[in-house]
This record gives C-alpha cells, structure tokens and sequence, in this order.
C-alpha cells in the first residue's frame, strides 16, 4: 500500500482560513535592484579574498603544493558537510546560503583573521622580544578570539538580516558548522603545505592524520557555541537574553579553541592527553546535544502543526509524517511514484514549507517572532496548499 492511501490528506483549507495558493508578493523594482547590488557585492569580495588567499598560498607554497595540499583539505569536507546537512533534514537551510556560509569561512574568514593575527603575532614579538612566547600568545588569545569572531559573524549575520530563514538552534549550529567547516579547509591548506614543505612526506602524513582524520570537527564544534548562543536569542523574547546568549556562547567557543591551541603548541603527551581527557568528551556531549536538538524540532514541528491541523490546513497523517524522519522519506518516495520528479519536487517544497510554518509559529507563541510574522505565515500556508496540490 502507498504511503498515500495509507496516510490520506485533508481537502482545501477552510474558506477564509488563508490566502489563495497562486497569491504572492512581489518585491518593488527598488528592492530587486537592492538584491542584485547585494550579491554582486558579495561575489566581487569573494573573489577579491580568494585572489588574494591564491597569490599568498602560490608565493609561500608554490602551485604544486598548494593543488596537493587543497586535495588532502577537501577530505574532511566529505564528512563534516554531511553531517550538518543531516542536522538540517527537518527544515533544510537555502543552498546558496549554505554555500554562502561556506565560502564566508573558506575566504573572509581565514583571511581576516591571518591579517588580525599577523599583526598580533608582530606586536607580542615586539612586546616580548622573543618568537616563542609571541607564538604562543598568539594562540592563545589572538587566535581564538579573533577567528571565532571572524566565523561567528556570519551566523549573526543570517540571523539579523534574513530572520525568516533563522528558526533556532539548529540553524545556529549548521551555519555555523558550514561556515567552519570552510574556514578548517583553507587553515588545512596553510599546514599540510607547510607541512610538506619543510618536513615531506613524514611530517605531511603526522599533520594529515591529526588535523584531518582526528579531529575534524574542532573548528565546527568550537564555532558552533555562538550558533547555539544565536540560535537561544533568535527563540527568545528577552532583550537580554538575545545580547548575553550570543557573547556567552562566542567566549564558550573562543575558550575552548584557546584550550585546544594551548595543547597543541606544548605537543606531545600533553596534547594526548587533552585530547582524551577533554576534547573528546566535549565532542561526544556535542553530538549528544546535535542527536537531542534534531529529535526536539521534530517534536516542535510535530506540536504546532497540530494547532493547523485543528484549524482544517493539515490531515492528522499529514501531522504525523512532517514530524519524523521516516515519515518524510517514505512521502517522498511515495511523491516520486505517483509523479516523478515534479512529484518529489513538489512533495519537498510541501515538506520544508510546513516545517518553516511549524517552527515560525513556536516564535510567534514565545512572542520572539519579528513583525512580518502574520504575512510570512499566509505566504507559507499558500505555499504549503500549492505545493500539495501539485504532487496530487
């Protein structure tokens, strides 16, 4: 039996309950002009940053080195981007801010904060007289604090900028993932490379297994306590709240890679056993917290569609299935059988609409909703009613 006939779906929303599917708004010729001027913006400085990045990495590593190295980089990508995109099954992020966010921490990132710590790194050398304890200055309080700000901007960004594409927590921790996930692969070019070419392929393969293969997920983790700190002020209407919340998860964040930086510059047995006493149990606590957050925006999603399924906009199946993941799937693959790929298509807008409606009324029941709330509400229910008329 089809997941169709087994689920059943309720018929066109109750007259009055919203706007007609077809109506929409279109934005002024202004606000168009605005749009395209913003993007240009966006992509002339990230070429202008990876021009920039290319021409240093050519002039301290050579070309050869450089493509070698930006190969081992992209390794960690194939398992760190999966994993956050797999936290955002429910109500899956826009791809071109995704890929946004992505080159924010591969571009912009890395090369303001190389700037920043440079000159740190110049003035404590100044300071102290001597390289070492500038070295370590640096990684401790320059570092970490410069480039989680340099991450977390981006998150803050999204947040204020685009509030209807930000619902909480779990967006907090996947721009944020993405966005150090780009900033981990351009830092990983600088060492490998640098890494061949002073030590070859012995020091390569040391850099590759520690900086790769065991931990990953640092610069994600570490950047991820803002997204969570944004993600608390973006679901709250205390006013303090949403400035305390942001700050103490970026210092979270900034002390963890403080701490992380301290033991790699001692090497040895000290950075074994911060490894094993300390950050593997801080990313074993982060992946409980990733698994709990995924189950709990399925559970929230589940609780305010209900309140639509009440008002005629949803079947009680309809409920059931946009709150679990195995539900989702089996729509999808029942959408795809009955009407192709427009089908799937359609079954995906239906599926993201209504999670985006679930998560936007918990905001607007916590009062921390923004103003164009009760508009962005009817857009998505004339979404959500177009979307299931197709793959009908």
């Amino acid at each position: 039996m089809t997941w169709g006939q087994e689920q059943g779906y309720a018929g066109p929303p109750v007259a009055g309950a919203g706007p007609d599917p077809g109506d929409s708004r279109r934005g002024s010729g202004r606000a168009a002009v605005r749009r395209w001027l913003l993007g240009g913006l966006v992509v002339v400085g990230f070429a202008i940053a990876a021009v920039v990045l290319a021409v240093y990495y050519n002039a301290t590593l050579g070309v050869v080195t450089t493509l070698f190295a930006v190969l081992l980089a992209a390794i960690p990508l194939g398992i760190v981007i999966p994993s956050f995109l797999w936290l955002d099954r429910f109500e899956a992020e826009p791809n071109r801010y995704l890929l946004v966010a992505f080159l924010w921490g591969a571009l912009v990132a890395a090369l303001a904060a190389g700037v920043f710590n440079t000159g740190a790194n110049i003035a404590f050398r100044a300071a102290t007289g001597a390289d070492h304890p500038a070295m370590l200055a640096t990684a401790i309080f320059s570092a970490p604090l410069v480039e989680e700000a340099a991450k977390g901007l981006l998150v803050l960004l999204v947040w204020r900028l685009r509030r209807r594409e930000f619902d909480g927590i779990i967006d907090g921790i996947v721009y944020a993932g993405v966005v150090a996930a780009g900033f981990a692969f351009t830092e990983n070019i600088q060492y490998l490379g640098m890494a061949y070419a002073d030590g070859g392929d012995q020091a390569l393969t040391g850099t590759f297994i520690a900086r790769c293969l065991f931990t990953p997920f640092a610069h994600p983790m570490f950047t991820a306590m803002t997204g969570i700190g944004i993600g608390v002020a973006a679901s709250t209407r205390s006013r303090a709240l949403k400035v305390v919340a942001p700050l103490g998860g970026y210092l979270l964040g900034a002390a963890l890679h403080a701490l992380w930086n301290l033991a790699a510059f001692s090497g040895g047995n000290g950075l074994l056993a911060v490894y094993l006493v300390v950050e593997v149990p801080i990313f074993l606590g982060f992946v409980v917290l990733v698994v709990w957050a995924r189950r709990r925006e399925g559970r929230l999603i589940g609780r305010y569609l209900s309140q639509y399924a009440d008002a005629g906009w949803f079947s009680r199946g309809e409920v059931q299935m946009l709150s679990t993941m195995s539900g989702r799937r089996a729509a999808r693959a029942w959408a795809r059988g009955t009407g192709g790929r427009r089908g799937l298509a359609s079954m995906r807008r239906f599926q993201d609409a209504a999670s985006e409606l679930a998560l936007l009324r918990a905001r607007m029941q916590h009062s921390a909703a923004d103003r164009e709330a009760l508009q962005t509400e009817r857009e998505l229910l004339g979404s959500i009613t177009a979307a299931r008329q197709r793959f009908l």
